[in-house]
């Protein structure tokens, strides 16, 4: 019998070393925009609203948005690519995870089902030398909805055949919840609870 072991990305895999905030402050700066709550808000629910519509760059439309909301002279393309850096500057992969992740694709077929726009998910994989350890990776954009709609997974089921899914994530509706309910079996990843690793290995 084969299994696929699937993963969520940002949260799982990739983890945040300061929060999102300190990312967009110091990208904001390097455009000579001073952020505050009322600024960050702006941008937050602009990003939001274009992710929700599946928009297809909500981190240009965020920008956008904050750029008149400042009313400065800035250009929304060079803050997205800045923005860009300084994300995947801001985060790592656990050795731990790089580890068993390497040993795993050894023997298992291996996959990410993220939310977000690909080209920016996949970067990120790309950044970290994490892709080539993957067969398949979907992105909820191009499955044209986000988890937990059963889309992305159906999606990851089209390009990756096997008898049997496992879906690993740190969000419990999205990855946990939306996992179940499309059939996957579904592991939850706590940062601070069992060991994620020791956990799949006992599965397999």
């Amino acid at each position: 019998m084969t299994t696929a072991l699937c993963f969520d990305l940002d949260g799982t895999l990739v983890h945040y070393t300061r929060p999102y905030g300190e990312v967009v402050e110091a990208t904001l700066a390097t455009h000579g925009i001073t952020a505050d709550s009322d600024l960050e808000a702006v941008g937050r629910s602009a990003y939001q609203r274009a992710f929700d519509r599946l928009e297809p760059d909500p981190h240009r439309t965020a920008m956008a948005a904050v750029v008149a909301e400042a009313g400065v002279d800035a250009d929304p393309d060079a803050m997205v690519e800045t923005l860009r850096r300084n994300d995947y500057a801001a985060t790592e992969v656990p050795d731990a995870a790089r580890e068993s992740l390497t040993t795993l694709a050894e023997d298992n077929e291996l996959a990410v089902i993220t939310n977000g726009v690909r080209e920016w998910q996949v970067g990120k994989l790309d950044h970290h030398d994490l892709t080539d350890l993957f067969d398949v990776v979907v992105a909820s954009y191009e499955a044209g909805a986000h988890k937990p709609d059963s889309a992305p997974f159906d999606l990851l089921r089209e390009r990756l055949p096997a008898d049997e899914y496992v879906m690993v994530g740190d969000e419990y509706e999205a990855d946990i919840e939306g996992g179940r309910a499309a059939g996957f079996v579904p592991i939850h990843y706590e940062e601070e609870g069992p060991d994620l690793w020791a956990t799949i290995g006992a599965l397999l």
